[in-house]
């Protein structure tokens, strides 16, 4: 059994220096640390993490969020705390284009929920989930703060507002377009 603990550290560990920043990543990353005081590196970890979940596929595997720990000299739990809380953080591979709408009240009051419903009928998959193609994952958050503007969603830095079932069909089109 101990030559099998031992095999499995040895893959992790050699699976985990796979993963590296690249030249202009890391340096990015460095500038984002020298903001803090020394010893106070943790403060850096939200950005961090948005570099780290960009440079490595959209997403944030247990093996890059312990390769942020390494950077940022913090253990991995504290990286995947973070990480795990704030929705804007991907655990799990997503599609090329992530729909993110809000649930929250005022969204839902004005109709979220059915827009919402009517998008995973419409690409056959449920929050959380990916198409098959790769090509989009719906993602339900907490309030993205265009409460005025509901129902809406947000892709990438973007937000679209006052979804109908028309608005949506559109967007998903162009986002096909674009997405080729």
């Amino acid at each position: 059994m101990g030559s099998q603990v031992h095999g499995t550290q040895d893959f992790n560990k050699n699976k985990r220096a796979e993963i590296k920043f690249s030249e202009e990543a890391m340096s990015i990353v460095k500038g984002i640390i020298s903001h803090y005081p020394e010893g106070k590196q943790k403060s850096a970890l939200l950005p961090v993490l948005h570099v780290a979940q960009a440079e490595f596929g959209g997403w944030l595997s247990p093996e890059v969020m312990d390769y942020v720990a390494e950077v940022l000299k913090i253990k991995p739990i504290e990286v995947f705390e973070v990480a795990s809380f704030y929705t804007m953080y991907n655990l799990k591979p997503v599609g090329k284009v992530v729909l993110e709408f809000c649930r929250t009240s005022p969204c839902c009051l004005n109709g979220a929920e059915k827009i919402i419903e009517y998008t995973e009928k419409k690409l056959g998959i449920k929050n959380g989930e990916t198409t098959s193609d790769g090509m989009f994952t719906i993602k339900c958050t907490e309030c993205l703060g265009a409460c005025g503007y509901a129902p809406m969603m947000q892709v990438g830095d973007y937000y679209y507002e006052h979804l109908t079932e028309e608005k949506v069909d559109s967007l998903l089109d162009e986002f096909r377009k674009n997405a080729k």
